[in-house]
């Protein structure tokens, strides 16, 4: 910065004189203001951030005011150099005009009136060192800066990485539990998740409606083609269950071949057994696996939550279950809806009697 402060030993500090390029090297951004508020030099960082404004050089005693070039915000009123004088040796919070960056001051008096100020960054380090791509070679070499500034970037990197940690661990877990919910032959949802379903559907207070469908004839499937066969067959039913029921309902397979469709906000028995027999004409038709046509076919045992005082899971399940042994006992592709005839064991037609 010699070239934009002439070279000539800056006295004023308890008589001590400083070469400017010394001066620099100590103080990278300091101010040096005449009396009357005229920029006499500048540290060479400070030139940095200013960048364009008119500045002392060989050739010029002085450069720009002080004042057209710098607001003082804190304390208010300092609008003159006497002002700045009355704070000597104090706290000054200097921003460039315009908008531009803000720093931390410290002003003293020279031995010819003038004031010599020392600004920094304060908090807003990391963003100036970013904004003006500032090095450590413009702070001085006993500044802390630089270190704060690494710290800063190891605990943004830490920071970061455990971020990235914390995520894949989330997903993990969210994978473990996704997967601890799920029957991982069919995909549809396993006991554990129906059981988590039923409870949160009782707490809702909503009425609901509860399925259990056996297949018919799937025995022969294993029997007659093997269990590889089977389990081909139980994927097909699979995704056929969740076709036939809405994004909302929770199908499971509880057993080898029993499932349990879980419905919130479904009571009508009409539409119970339309959705069941829909169900059971999709399970009759043929399905073919690898070149095998497998004849298989189901019966639903159905209940309804607002046939119960206060529904309990447990109960439910039960007399979905009594249903869907009234439907096999009926002649199995058949739908039977829970009544108090089926509690007291007297058996009923089909259909099942109105609630």
């Amino acid at each position: 910065m010699d070239e934009l402060w002439p070279s000539k030993p800056t006295e004023g500090f308890a008589g001590v004189a400083l070469p400017v390029a010394g001066l620099d090297r100590l103080i990278p951004m300091h101010l040096h203001v005449s009396a009357s508020g005229q920029i006499l030099g500048i540290g060479a960082t400070l030139a940095k951030i200013v960048g364009g404004a008119r500045m002392p050089t060989a050739s010029s005693e002085s450069g720009q005011h002080f004042f057209d070039l710098f607001e003082v915000r804190r304390p208010s009123g300092v609008t003159e150099m006497v002002h700045v004088r009355c704070h000597e040796g104090k706290r000054l919070h200097v921003a460039l005009r315009g908008g531009g960056a803000e720093f931390r001051g410290l002003a003293v008096a020279d031995a010819f009136g003038g004031m010599v100020m020392n600004l920094s960054f304060g908090i807003g380090v990391a963003d100036a060192v970013q904004a003006h791509a500032l090095t450590d070679a413009d702070f001085a070499a006993t500044d802390l800066t630089v270190e704060l500034l690494y710290l800063v970037e190891v605990k943004r990197a830490v920071m970061d990485e455990l971020q990235r940690l914390n995520l894949r661990l989330q997903g993990a877990k969210s994978k473990a539990e996704e997967q601890a919910l799920t029957d991982t032959l069919t995909g549809l949802r396993n006991r554990r998740a129906l059981d988590l379903g039923l409870a949160q559907a009782v707490l809702s207070a909503q009425p609901f409606a509860l399925m259990h469908l056996d297949l018919d004839r799937f025995k022969q499937v294993n029997d007659s083609w093997g269990h590889a066969a089977g389990d081909k067959v139980l994927q097909v039913v699979a995704r056929l269950l969740s076709g036939e029921t809405r994004s909302g309902d929770l199908v499971a397979r509880v057993g080898g071949d029993e499932f349990v469709i879980l419905m919130p906000g479904m009571a009508d028995p009409s539409r119970l057994r339309a959705v069941a027999t829909r169900i059971i004409a999709a399970l009759a038709r043929p399905i073919s696996v690898e070149a095998t046509m497998c004849q298989i076919g189901g019966s639903i045992g159905l209940t309804v939550s607002t046939h119960y005082e206060t529904p309990a899971p447990e109960v439910m399940l039960r007399d979905a279950d009594l249903a869907l042994y009234a439907a096999k006992h009926a002649g199995r592709g058949q739908v039977v809806v829970f009544s108090k005839d089926l509690a007291m064991g007297e058996g009923t037609s089909a259909d099942g009697p109105a609630f």
